[in-house]
């Protein structure tokens, strides 16, 4: 048995986002999605999580701001 090999399909999940596609898919800014794809490794699970939480934060933070 070998290794597991790496699917050759960019939206399969054993491969790693590009940054401009995450930052489409997310809405986020170039440097956001940079952030957070590097600081969550290659999974795209826990980068999807983390780009989903990101956005709530900044939408609390919105919403505080207009509240007061």
């Amino acid at each position: 048995m070998g290794k597991a090999q790496a699917s050759a399909d960019p939206e399969a999940h054993d491969h790693p986002y590009d940054a401009d596609a995450f930052a489409e898919k997310y809405g986020l800014t170039q440097k956001a999605a940079e952030v957070i794809l590097f600081s969550n490794g290659p999974s795209k699970i826990a980068c999807d999580a983390a780009a989903r939480a990101f956005r709530a934060a900044v939408a609390m933070r919105s919403n505080r701001r207009r509240d007061h």
